[in-house]
């Protein structure tokens, strides 16, 4: 009976101390496999919020990307080097998710913030145009409520006509240089708002603490002065950090699970870590919101102890009645940037995050025209019956 002969199987031994340092020494490369299962995992987990934030996220895409190419992946050195490539860097435009859902809930969403958007311009533009028309109201008491509104105008109009446009869009797209383009401008219109409240603190100090003193301390030039170094310095803070941003490398996936594009949603696509933009950023928003709230808080504190010495009634009722008035549009303000700039809201679901923005973003300037309103109606008695 004649047996097959089989052939003996050998199986490579792992290398011994001494021959592993000696291919790291000839700096041998060993391939990087990447299983199906991995490859699957990646590919549905783009869109995941979770998976876009982890920072294996970039460097996954890369070697899938690779793998896909038929480029043979030798090191975690050669893979970096080549997601960090300029050839690579082919996001050109984003995709700004949104509000997910139906077609029928997105008409209803766009019907909701036009009418929003509407209301918001109709309210802010009658204020601007009555201070412009009215030659009476041509004093630094109605000088900053106009410039006020005219801020809340373009501060919403920086956000929601391109949110309303991807409601009616299939692709949801915002090009490279508008992303960028609408960070810049919002960070910039919302830092010079703080600093208007700080003015209009200002100016209500003045006017219950100091009423005598008002009309020759708060001029109009001086109130011009003021206006115009908000507007200068509230597009100078954001301006470095935002050619920082848009200098990073982009080569990954390019979904932004928000309505806007704002400063965590586009580190987190970027393919090279930079920590020290981000630190800068959430540094220098800190600061900012931290000081101009503890400044209008400081003043409003002087503020309280005036009104307790107003002797009438109804000088304590007119000057709670503007204080009240400007303290709302401040707590609306500040209490959204606060949750989200200064708390940490890393682990917060991107819905929480949507929410907040959407607050101090659309909510807010729809608001304060009847606040303003309210604010401006105290004042005219305030100066006359305060001590």
């Amino acid at each position: 009976m004649n047996e097959i002969p089989t052939v003996p199987t050998y199986y490579p031994a792992k290398p011994q101390p001494r021959e592993r340092a000696w291919r790291n020494q000839r700096e041998e490369k060993i391939p990087v496999e990447l299983d199906s299962s991995l490859a699957l995992q990646m590919l549905t987990g783009l869109v995941n919020e979770e998976w876009s934030h982890s920072p294996r996220s970039k460097y996954k895409v890369g070697l899938l990307q690779r793998k896909k190419n038929g480029i043979k992946i030798n090191t975690e050195q050669n893979a970096l080097e080549f997601i960090n490539n300029s050839e690579t860097s082919t996001v050109t435009e984003f995709v700004l998710l949104g509000f997910p859902g139906c077609q029928e809930m997105q008409s209803f969403l766009f019907s909701l913030f036009f009418v929003i958007y509407v209301f918001t311009i109709i309210g802010n533009g009658t204020i601007v145009f009555a201070v412009r028309l009215d030659k009476q109201l041509h004093t630094p008491m109605y000088i900053p409520l106009g410039k006020f509104a005219f801020l809340e105008i373009w501060y919403i109009t920086s956000t929601v006509p391109n949110m309303l446009v991807n409601f009616l869009s299939e692709t949801k797209t915002i090009s490279f240089v508008g992303c960028f383009l609408q960070f810049y401008f919002f960070t910039s219109l919302g830092t010079t708002e703080a600093y208007f409240l700080c003015i209009m603190a200002y100016d209500r100090y003045l006017a219950i603490c100091r009423p005598l003193h008002y009309p020759t301390i708060m001029t109009p030039q001086l109130c011009y002065i003021l206006m115009s170094s908000c507007w200068v310095f509230g597009f100078l803070n954001y301006s470095v950090s935002t050619v920082q941003l848009s200098e990073l490398p982009f080569c990954g996936p390019n979904i932004i699970n928000h309505f806007l594009c704002d400063m965590d949603p586009l580190m987190a696509l970027s393919c090279a870590p930079a920590p020290i933009t981000e630190i800068i950023f959430h540094i220098l928003s800190s600061l900012i919101i931290i000081l101009t709230l503890l400044y209008i808080c400081g003043s409003y504190m002087l503020l309280l102890i005036a009104v307790l010495k107003v002797p009438s009634a109804s000088g304590r009722q007119r000057a709670f009645s503007t204080c009240g008035s400007h303290l709302t549009v401040v707590c609306l303000f500040f209490g959204a940037l606060l949750a989200m700039y200064v708390s940490p809201t890393t682990d917060n679901p991107a819905a929480i995050q949507k929410i907040i923005t959407l607050f101090y973003s659309v909510d807010d300037p729809l608001l304060k025209p009847p606040d303003l309103q309210l604010m401006k109606q105290g004042d005219e008695g305030c100066i006359e019956e305060s001590p």
